[in-house]
């Protein structure tokens, strides 16, 4: 247990590098032997997050702060640790990252140029997503916060579609405009007040008087807060994305290979949000109490303008890539209500005030769990039928169902995950959410069912222009669904069906985080 306790959450972080390592000693002409062992080697860091899974105990579950913590002395002058630890939150988003990988990986076995050098970057990338989700440190979080753009640059730029110099370069410019605001503030954070360390600055860092000078700089503590909230805000807003600041996405998903695209939306957006719940809110509690309203209308817009949007596509892609502006609009919805209780949930006179906030919370952080599953799913889908049709015009579809049944029948299902049906993953966190945000930002909530509208709308055109219609006879000679594809999509078809109808299994973690660290209650 001691073991586990003090060295398996490093491990787990940094062994896609060390197997990346491992793939690029292998000679290139290897392809089959590069894919098959990157594909084995991504399952260790899954098996060692059940393993932390469960032995996240009682005494962890309970008594609140964080779990299996590593730290060591890094960059003492500045005050600087190599500092990590999970609570319920982050844990969540181990698993998550590490039932994905393996799957994006296994859904890449049709790549067949510089398949090494692929293998290797997908490798990096779930080393920087661990990592991230991990750190305890401010320098570390910065360091794997932009140690993930790269992979995904190159994922799309050197196996993106016929646009993807232009696509990899939008979205480098702004997910690197929004760090660059982010990085000057850290760092005037951590000189200000000799630490880096995210747990310590939740008391140095809130406590400073707003009527002080920071040191060194001449700027005033209030002024300084202002700009830093907004810089912190604008990088992640960037990342989820937030409506208006989302026109990176649908560029990056439609040249993205199709495993980049399941892992953009699975966890590379959640890092955006995960950001507001880590360090936007505890960091800036005052800031976050009266910007809580512009989140949430911001959040109400992301779902109308995104559900909207996705309708009025007629390339597959770019429908399922609005889409997930659309549902990430919820979480952005709950982080709402979680920014105006902070710190203050029990000076609301109304004491159901205080169940609203944990339960929109627990909702954002299951909504960023499950449209991970469901949206790495719908863009897998969309890889098949690209694969065999070399097409993403819904135009050119039609009849579908007809001549690959198998596959017909996993995209519906999987189609009505993504719509919200109850009884699927998908209803589960939007309508926590909902719940609770309706008396606190009831107008932007009522507001919002006309993205949930169009939500159904999208999914219904989707449907009927792919599976319905006539047979066109260019399609009549396709191939249905392979063994391959069958182990990528039913595991997160597996998990669509027991986070609707059995959530708890998740939502007990990330409910006895969000109750005890993040409001102190219970």
């Amino acid at each position: 247990m001691e073991f586990i306790q003090d060295n398996l959450l490093a491990f787990i972080v940094f062994f896609p590098a060390l197997a990346g390592l491992i793939i690029l000693m292998l000679p290139n002409d290897a392809t089959n032997t590069i894919r098959r062992l990157t594909f084995l080697l991504s399952l260790v860091p899954l098996i060692g997050t059940l393993l932390l899974w469960f032995n996240y105990n009682a005494e962890f579950r309970y008594g609140g702060g964080f779990a299996f913590e590593v730290q060591a002395e890094w960059f003492p002058a500045l005050g600087s640790s190599f500092h990590m630890g999970l609570d319920g939150i982050s844990l969540v988003m181990f698993l998550l990252t590490t039932m994905l990988t393996p799957l994006a990986i296994l859904a890449s076995f049709n790549i067949k140029e510089k398949v090494k050098m692929y293998m290797f970057l997908f490798l990096i990338m779930e080393m920087a997503m661990l990592g991230l989700f991990a750190s305890l440190d401010l320098l570390i979080f910065f360091i794997f916060w932009e140690f993930g753009l790269v992979p995904m640059y190159f994922l799309i730029r050197l196996w993106g579609g016929a646009d993807r110099n232009y696509a990899s370069f939008k979205f480098m410019i702004y997910t690197m405009a929004g760090s660059l605001g982010l990085l000057l503030s850290i760092q005037v954070m951590g000189l200000a007040t000799g630490t880096y360390d995210i747990i310590e600055l939740m008391d140095v860092w809130v406590n400073l008087p707003a009527d002080a000078t920071l040191a060194g700089t001449g700027i005033s503590v209030w002024a300084f807060k202002n700009i830093a909230f907004w810089a912190f805000v604008l990088a992640f807003a960037i990342k989820v994305p937030i409506w208006p600041f989302h026109t990176w996405l649908p560029d990056a998903h439609t040249q993205a290979p199709v495993a980049g695209s399941m892992m953009l939306a699975g966890v590379l957006l959640k890092l955006g949000a995960y950001g507001f719940l880590r360090l936007v809110i505890p960091l800036f509690p005052e800031h976050a109490n009266w910007a809580a309203g512009t989140l949430a209308t911001l959040g109400m817009l992301s779902i109308v303008m995104g559900g909207y949007a996705a309708f009025g596509q007629w390339n597959f892609k770019r429908l399922v890539a609005y889409s997930s502006i659309n549902h990430m609009g919820f979480v952005v919805l709950g982080l709402a209500v979680t920014a105006y209780t902070y710190g203050r949930v029990d000076t609301f006179a109304d004491p159901k005030i205080a169940g609203d906030a944990i339960m929109a919370t627990n909702g954002a952080v299951m909504q960023m769990f499950n449209h991970g599953i469901s949206a790495a799913a719908m863009f897998f889908l969309v890889g098949v039928l690209y694969e065999r049709t070399h097409t993403l015009e819904l135009k050119k579809y039609g009849g579908i169902w007809a001549i690959m049944p198998v596959f017909g029948a996993i995209f519906l299902f999987t189609s009505m995950s993504s719509l919200g049906l109850p009884g699927l993953n998908g209803f589960v966190g939007e309508y926590m959410v909902a719940q609770g945000s309706w008396d606190i930002f009831t107008i932007q909530l009522a507001l919002s069912m006309l993205g949930l509208l169009m939500t159904g709308a999208y999914i219904l055109k989707a449907l009927g222009t792919t599976l319905h219609g006539p047979v066109k006879k260019e399609w009549m000679g396709l191939k249905d669904m392979t063994l391959r594809e069958h182990m990528v999509i039913w595991p997160l078809m597996v998990l669509m069906l027991t986070l609707g109808i059995w959530p708890q299994w998740v939502l007990v973690f990330i409910n006895d985080t969000v109750t005890k660290s993040i409001f102190g209650l219970g």
